[in-house]
């Protein structure tokens, strides 16, 4: 019993000090003030600011969506493209987010992207991670892995002059997602917003125009 409590008691050590420190988070609290999902959307105004890949006639992907506060920010901004959002988790409604809930590892949710834009994507943004373990070093393989599937996917649906903004965490295998996504974009850049936490290993992968194959 003693261990059981000692357990426990360290897990709600834990959670206090996560909940604290989201409290004194200046991106927490100001995504609560402008109605943000979460303040994840504070990353992608910053790589929009970057690269400027946003535009009213954009046609956008939203990878790994839930909750929700990617395809926020694109919705101010498109105004007249298309916007699909896809995840694995049921995210509430968006106006004018075309939301689709399935695995984009799996063939079938592929096909419904695909069938959705017909050969007219301009912009893929991907902000998915794999669940954690506790493992630092297997949870940057693991998402580095869903980063290199996404470079692949994006190969046969991006325009030519497309972009792709993901994920990435530096790891061991961080040389060949960069390797992967050099022989498939003419452009390849990183970028770790400002709105990322200082611990956090990730950092974003931008690349811009395909490659002729």
């Amino acid at each position: 019993w003693r261990y059981f409590i000692m357990k426990k008691s360290k897990r709600v050590k834990k959670s206090n000090s996560w909940k604290i420190k989201q409290h004194r988070d200046q991106f927490f609290k100001k995504s609560k003030t402008l109605g943000y999902r979460s303040r994840a959307s504070f990353k992608l105004i910053e790589l929009n600011e970057k690269y400027n890949f946003l535009k009213k006639n954009t046609n956008l992907l939203d990878l790994g969506s839930f909750p929700g506060g990617w395809s926020q920010v694109a919705s101010k901004i498109i105004t007249r493209g298309k916007i699909m959002a896809v995840d694995i988790k049921e995210m509430k409604p968006i106006d004018k987010i075309n939301f689709l809930k399935g695995d984009i590892l799996k063939k079938k949710t592929k096909y419904e992207v695909i069938q959705y834009f017909k050969s007219n994507l301009d912009v893929i943004v991907s902000d998915m991670a794999a669940d954690t373990t506790g493992n630092k070093s297997l949870d940057a393989i693991r998402t580095n892995q869903l980063c290199s599937d996404v470079i692949n996917f994006s190969k046969d649906t991006l325009k030519p002059k497309g972009v792709l903004i993901s994920k990435i965490f530096m790891g061991d295998d961080f040389l060949e997602v960069k390797n992967l996504a050099k022989s498939m974009f003419e452009k390849v850049n990183f970028f770790k917003p400002v709105s990322s936490r200082k611990e956090s290993k990730e950092t974003y992968l931008h690349c811009e125009i395909l490659k002729s194959l």
